[in-house]
């Protein structure tokens, strides 16, 4: 994969650690799981996966990447809103966002933040976080860019 998502960056252990956490939460991503696994073929039933522990489902959706680009912005929300806030936190910190922990209010009007003040706390972001920065802002440059003006361009390679 020549430039792979956000998502796809992450080591196999923390995908998987992602799946399971969604899994484990949500019936309907248990259900949209096994439905990819059921599609993938191989003879797997519906009622004989329903059956499997959520670990056991997340190694086999990771073990085949049948995450679909919906699925990886999901995990990618659950993973900087829910189980590793601090990015999320410091980088609206930086910018003068209002949040409440991670999350920023729905009624929130993009742009989030002016373009120079964005490209400031992304590079103070990147210099203290290295790459973990790096793909934190690309995921929210692509899955959100109009909010974040100028990320694009900052994170461009």
């Amino acid at each position: 994969m020549a430039n792979p998502t956000p998502y796809r960056t992450l080591p196999a252990t923390q995908r998987l650690t992602l799946v399971a956490h969604d899994i484990s939460s949500s019936r309907d991503a248990r259900d949209t799981y096994i439905r990819a696994i059921v599609a993938r073929g191989g003879g797997f039933r519906p009622e004989k996966l329903r059956k499997w522990s959520g670990d056991q489902l997340a190694r086999e959706v990771v073990r085949y990447n049948l995450e679909t680009p919906h699925d990886e912005l999901r995990l990618m929300i659950i993973l900087y809103v829910e189980l590793e806030p601090a990015l999320q936190i410091e980088f609206l910190d930086a910018t003068g966002v209002a949040h409440e922990g991670a999350s920023i209010p729905d009624d929130a009007e993009p742009p989030f933040a002016e373009a120079s003040r964005i490209r400031s706390s992304a590079e103070r972001l990147v210099e203290k976080h290295g790459d973990d920065a790096r793909r934190y802002l690309r995921t929210i440059a692509i899955y959100n860019s109009e909010a974040w003006p100028g990320l694009l361009e900052f994170i461009a390679p």
